[in-house]
């Protein structure tokens, strides 16, 4: 699993209090970094590999500014050319959010989808998700 703490901005709170819905993809998409850095180590969009394909969110709990949250990032599937991440939102240890998305390792250059390389596909083994609890 990986884990990432965000401390929630006051331009991220919306006029009913709590932090506005659309933010919520934002942080995911943020602690899925370590993962972007295993297909482009280097980061450079020139070379970029990850291209989402799908993304559900389901809104568990209100968000509030002034309180860090957690975000908890899980393998749910690794395939030939694509992958599944299970993730969690967490303020004051009660789950918020949760999502699931897919990804395709996607060459730019060639608009073809690749193999998913083996090394990489044994780091992302290391952080699969088993209907796990925190």
């Amino acid at each position: 699993m990986y884990e990432k703490i965000i401390e929630p901005r006051v331009s991220e709170t919306d006029g009913v209090g709590h932090i506005n819905n659309t933010t919520v993809p934002i942080w995911f998409e943020a602690a899925r970094n370590e993962i972007f850095k295993l297909f482009t180590p280097d980061s450079s969009f020139d070379n970029w590999k990850m291209i989402i394909l799908n993304m559900n969110v389901d809104y568990l709990k209100q968000i509030y500014f002034g309180r860090d949250v957690v975000v908890y990032t899980w393998v749910k599937r690794v395939g030939n050319t694509s992958l599944q991440l299970y993730e969690e939102i967490h303020q004051d240890g009660k789950i918020c959010a949760k999502s699931t998305v897919t990804y395709v390792n996607f060459n730019l250059h060639t608009q073809k989808s690749e193999p998913i390389p083996d090394d990489i596909k044994s780091i992302l083994e290391l952080h699969l998700y088993h209907g796990n609890k925190l």
